[in-house]
């Protein structure tokens, strides 16, 4: 009968280690990441508002070191670079400053060097955000200018 008792503690011992493994390795996926993710499919060039993520939990091994935005403040005032998908992590690279200027509309064109500034009118010939190199169509003389976008939507051409 003793020999009974003991197979028993034994068994009951193992299934205690066994349980303990379990609920560890559970918990272990559990501490994974927390990730915003649309929630909703996000096409390219929307803004990505507050309301269309969710948060969601992922496991440090699903994720990996996969470069992707795990906080909900590195979106803001972001656009889609290209589609999200729903419940997905959001690679850092997908997504962009919005673009200050639009491809077709009429901007402000600016050289200054010392005190001589010189404005002129243009159609941008391609959108960007701020910091980005645009080329621009003078509308008087029909030259094509290659300028920096700045954050008031002027183009800097020249030296400043």
């Amino acid at each position: 009968m003793s020999c009974h008792r003991a197979r028993r503690r034994h068994i009951a011992a193992l299934s205690l280690l066994l349980a303990g493994v379990y609920l560890g390795a559970t918990a272990a996926l559990a501490a994974g990441r927390t990730l915003p993710v649309p929630q909703v499919t996000i096409y390219p060039g929307d803004p990505i508002e507050p309301e269309l993520l969710v948060d969601r939990t992922f496991s440090a091994g699903l994720i990996g070191n996969m470069a992707v935005i795990d906080d909900r403040g590195r979106l803001a005032g972001k656009v889609a670079k290209r589609t999200l998908l729903p419940g997905y992590p959001i690679p850092v690279n997908s997504v962009e400053e919005p673009n200050v200027i639009a491809a077709g509309i009429p901007v402000r064109v600016v050289f200054q060097d010392g005190g001589l500034r010189i404005t002129v009118l243009a159609s941008a010939m391609q959108a960007g955000g701020v910091g980005d190199v645009i080329s621009v169509r003078n509308l008087e003389s029909g030259l094509t200018l290659h300028g920096v976008v700045q954050a008031d939507g002027t183009v800097r051409v020249g030296s400043m």
